[in-house]
């Protein structure tokens, strides 16, 4: 199983930014036996969706010639208690952006209401990687196709 926490990305502009989109269900497998008498989707969760978006929007904007991974978040803010049966929009921003490393930023929106938000998100860059593998899994990850993007 993959820990993909994001459905689709709906719109990204290289360089600048994502907006994506992801549905909570209660029939989401992590989420089984989770706070069994008032299930609630777990705060660190929702940080993980708008990390990963920001990171594939980092690895788009450098042609998949590169991969990301975290190194720090700060600046959270998170609505308590939220129930499964909801679905978000995901903004990710690109502040700042170097060979090594890169600086962003997310928020998260659902029915017009910000539920949660990340005002830094720093990645490292790793250059080990498969340009070629990165873009299809980009594809098969986002639901959009080559002549979207």
């Amino acid at each position: 199983m993959r820990f993909l926490l994001f459905d689709s990305v709906a719109q990204i502009t290289k360089g600048k930014s994502i907006v994506g989109a992801k549905c909570f269900s209660l029939t989401e497998e992590f989420l089984n036996r989770h706070f069994t008498h008032t299930p609630t989707v777990p705060g660190p969760l929702l940080i993980e969706a708008m990390a990963q978006l920001v990171g594939w929007l980092i690895i788009y904007s450098y042609d998949f010639r590169l991969s990301t991974f975290l190194a720090l978040v700060e600046d959270v803010r998170i609505t308590p208690r939220l129930r499964p049966g909801f679905s978000a929009e995901i903004y990710g921003e690109l502040v700042s952006t170097s060979k090594r490393d890169s600086l962003g930023r997310a928020r998260m929106v659902s029915a017009g209401q910000e539920i949660a938000s990340v005002g830094r998100i720093i990645y490292g860059h790793s250059d080990r990687v498969d340009p070629e593998e990165l873009a299809r899994r980009f594809t098969y990850y986002s639901g959009m196709r080559f002549d979207q993007r």
